[in-house]
């Protein structure tokens, strides 16, 4: 199986900047009247850039989506927490799939945060031991498929988990 990823971050904003900034260069040089000195151009583009490229990075480390592995050592990653597919209840993932379950209020955010971030939705999980956690996503369908496709099956279809409502 080839791992989902999902990226945290795009270096799209960086370059977006970048051009942003080359064009103001370019309409300095251009333009008549006052130029902006070298020393302040270098300042403001070097905190600029620093800055976008520090969020990009950061955005990538803590909210990077993983779906990898195989059979029992299969697991999600969401920035640094991992959650073991062996922990999922794929019956509970079924039934939100199928639109017949949804989250538990208050329910925390898997890799942190007080909040889905911006531009990602939340798919519930529900773990083994009656726990449910939000999964940041930007496509719940594909991340279900993948979650679904990587966990562990038992030969009568089922879990490898005994699932929330085992005793």
């Amino acid at each position: 199986m080839t791992p989902y990823v999902e990226l945290g971050g795009s270096w799209r904003t960086f370059w977006l900047v970048t051009a942003f900034l080359a064009g103001l260069l370019v309409l300095d040089l251009a333009l008549p009247g006052g130029d902006v000195p070298l020393p302040v151009w270098v300042i403001g583009v070097v905190a600029v850039l620093g800055i976008v490229a520090g969020t990009t990075v950061l955005a990538r480390r803590a909210w990077t989506l993983r779906v990898d592995g195989v059979g029992s050592d299969a697991g999600l990653s969401v920035g640094r927490e991992r959650v073991a597919l062996t922990e999922v209840d794929v019956a509970h993932l079924r039934a939100v799939r199928d639109g017949e379950a949804g989250v538990d209020a208050g329910a925390p955010v898997l890799g942190g945060g007080w909040t889905v971030p911006r531009g990602r939705t939340g798919l519930p999980l529900k773990l083994a031991d009656g726990r449910t956690v939000l999964v940041p996503t930007r496509d719940p369908a594909a991340l279900t498929a993948a979650l679904l496709a990587a966990a562990p099956q038992t030969p009568d279809g089922g879990s490898a988990s005994q699932g929330t409502l085992a005793p």
